[in-house]
């Protein structure tokens, strides 16, 4: 196992064409999230949008439509991930009514999550 400081000095990616800030930002997802084996590859790619939305509090209310947009799949698969990710724990939805776009609470907290 290399020794942590020759790990950071290794520069396997090169960002070029300005930097990630000045390219519309970009978004830290856990490892743990990345690597878990307990959500699908979607839930993870939902879970990484919602947070691109979550303001400093933890909580983001983007519509089902604006997220299958950003990602590229349909509204009901969307939706298929969120229930998964909420019956997982990772998320809390507080439904604000018809019409509304819900409220998502992000558990960001570590948990014990099974990894490749």
């Amino acid at each position: 196992m290399k020794i942590l400081g020759a790990l950071v000095q290794e520069r396997n990616i090169i960002i070029r064409g300005g930097d990630a800030l000045s390219m519309n930002g970009f978004t830290q997802v856990p490892n743990a999230v990345l690597k878990s084996d307990d959500i699908s590859s979607g839930a993870k790619l939902v879970y990484s949008l919602l947070l691109s939305y979550a303001w400093h509090n933890d909580f983001c209310f983007p519509g089902q439509d604006t997220l299958a947009t950003d990602i590229g799949i349909s509204r009901q698969s969307v939706n298929t991930h969120v229930k998964e990710l909420e019956k997982k724990g990772f998320i809390k939805i507080k439904r604000l009514g018809q019409g509304r776009a819900n409220l998502y609470e992000l558990n960001l907290k570590a948990k014990v999550l099974k990894q490749r």
